[in-house]
């Protein structure tokens, strides 16, 4: 099974992407957090690629579950002050598109 595009997944989620390139860039974030819901975790590759050829930043996905706004990563205090900015992909505005 091939792995979905930016464009397949976009047609089934509203990930509200030029709003998260627009904060990105606006902010200049030189490292991003992005953690997913657990549904979405297997878009989290695709969405950094498109993310990565679109913007100056870097990455981490952070893979442990995600329970909602609230539930935001742990992190060690050096990492922490690394991260310029935290996204956040949940269900609760993501509903599929039919």
């Amino acid at each position: 099974m091939q792995p979905l595009s930016i464009s397949d997944i976009e047609e089934k989620y509203d990930l509200e992407l030029p709003n998260i390139l627009e904060n990105i860039k606006k902010s200049k974030a030189k490292l991003a957090l992005l953690q997913f819901a657990d549904g979405l975790k297997p878009y989290a590759t695709t969405i950094v690629d498109y993310l990565r050829e679109n913007t100056d930043a870097e990455f981490l996905i952070w893979f442990e579950t995600c329970y909602g706004a609230c539930d935001t990563p742990v992190l060690s205090k050096d990492l922490e002050k690394q991260i310029d900015l935290v996204i956040q992909f949940g269900h609760s505005s993501l509903q599929p598109i039919y």
